[in-house]
């Protein structure tokens, strides 16, 4: 029996567009690419500049290259610079994640088509142009990796969650089909499909905008079977996995601890709670 590869992946030399990635779950796969040698373009509002800084710092410290991008998904002109921007810098690329992603509540009596707009905008129209544009230089090279970051709201989704689960339930259609079409090209398009992710969005949602106070992540971790909430490092992972998985596409990768939906036995619940 031959020994077991024990090298750590490596993205050397490749170059990755990250969204959303001032912060959270892209900010932990922007990091976690830079670690294992990739060129990272951060990206993010503008009102999140100091975070994406902090994160090209991290990425520059852990000896790879990074620079920040700032501006609005929802701006399609904006959209359509950022793969220029990365090919200007580096040369080349070889990565998109399309992380970026509204979360605002809303149910079907309450969300305004101004809300609903805004959502698809960023969590499904954004990716579908990134990707227009990062198909036609992956295309030239007959490569690339195309990562879309889901939700497992895209299922069926919290009734609070409208409009983002109906776009999250979009973006995974989209994977697939765009998948089987971009096999001609080996360009790989795959999906992760977070569940509950601990992050500074998550605490602030949680704890403030839903007024749960404090106590509500002791609460969490209760009805965690593992013991604690999965966390931006933890994607990063399953992001890890896809851009050096020369063979998969077409792939979606549920990262919860249990299966998206199925039915909890209420001892199972109640053992948690306790």
């Amino acid at each position: 029996m031959s020994e077991a590869n024990t090298e750590r992946p490596s993205l050397a030399g490749q170059v990755a567009v990250v969204t959303g990635s001032t912060q959270g779950v892209g900010g932990g796969i922007a990091r976690k690419f830079g670690e294992r040698g990739a060129r990272v373009l951060v990206h993010g509002l503008e009102s999140q500049r100091a975070g994406g800084e902090k994160i090209v710092q991290a990425i520059e410290a852990a000896g790879s290259q990074a620079f920040l991008v700032t501006g609005d998904l929802q701006d399609e002109a904006h959209c359509r610079s950022i793969v220029g921007k990365a090919l200007e810098r580096f040369g080349r690329l070889d990565i998109l994640v399309n992380n970026a992603g509204v979360t605002h509540r809303g149910t079907i009596e309450s969300t305004s088509t101004a809300l609903w707009d805004e959502i698809f905008a960023v969590d499904l129209r954004a990716p579908f142009i990134l990707c227009q544009e990062a198909v036609r230089h992956m295309k030239e090279r007959q490569s690339g990796c195309i990562i879309n970051i889901g939700s497992g709201n895209g299922y069926f989704g919290l009734t609070k969650l409208l409009a983002y689960s109906t776009a999250k339930g979009g973006l995974l259609i989209f994977s697939k089909n765009l998948a089987n079409y971009l096999t001609q090209y080996r360009i790989r398009v795959n999906q992760i499909n977070p569940g509950w992710v601990l992050t500074e969005g998550e605490r602030y949602v949680m704890g403030v905008a839903e007024g749960k106070g404090e106590k509500w992540l002791e609460d969490a971790l209760k009805t965690r079977p593992f013991g604690r909430m999965l966390g931006p490092e933890d994607i990063a992972h399953g992001a890890l996995f896809f851009a050096t998985s020369e063979l998969i596409s077409g792939a979606v990768l549920d990262y919860e601890q249990g299966p998206i939906g199925a039915p909890v036995d209420p001892s199972i619940l109640a053992a948690m709670l306790r």
